[in-house]
């Protein structure tokens, strides 16, 4: 059961009921995790702000969507990575790169490498070592590249910080992190 309730739809204030508009125009509903950061107006803007920046970036869609999948894992977040497998999905993830994903892997290696440089982002909060940044540029990222490789790291940290203290309620079909994907 959640520990900070989402707001509901219809009784919220005018600008908070506008972000909840576009939202759902773009998603096609209104998940738990933003009606739960709508408890503060600023923080639900803020998300969204990053989250819109980062999607017009220059990281494919799936590769984002396979950082989310890594860094959800990472964080042991059930909430995102039941989001981030129904979004993968979406933009065409096999079961297998979903799995892969999750591991911080793939067979290419372009995307495997920046998998794993995003792994060394988390899991050294960000001090990654020389040999890091090496391996990452050596398969074509550039500093822009890597400037986003961080930014994805940090949007999914936050969502995956802020889903586990709330204890948001999932409304994806649950997947649970450390479990093999099905």
């Amino acid at each position: 059961m959640s520990r900070i309730p989402p707001v509901d739809r219809n009784t919220t204030n005018e600008p908070v009921h506008r972000n909840f508009e576009a939202v759902q125009t773009q998603l096609g509903i209104v998940p738990n995790m933003m009606r739960t950061m709508a408890q503060s107006p600023s923080v639900l803007e803020a998300y969204l702000g990053f989250a819109a920046a980062l999607r017009r970036g220059r990281l494919p869609a799936r590769l984002q969507e396979q950082i989310a999948l890594a860094v959800a894992e990472i964080n042991s977040c059930d909430y995102c990575l039941s989001a981030h497998t129904a979004l993968g999905r979406g933009v065409g993830l096999s079961d297998e790169q979903l799995a892969a994903s999750r591991a911080a892997s793939d067979p290419d290696p372009k995307t495997g490498a920046a998998l794993r440089f995003v792994r060394a982002v988390v899991d050294s909060r960000g001090d990654v070592s020389d040999q890091d940044l090496a391996r990452v540029r050596a398969v074509g990222y550039t500093d822009g590249d890597i400037a986003e490789l961080i930014a994805h790291a940090a949007i999914n940290v936050f969502t995956n910080y802020f889903n586990r203290a709330a204890r948001t309620d999932i409304d994806f079909p649950v997947v649970t992190a450390g479990q093999a994907a099905a």
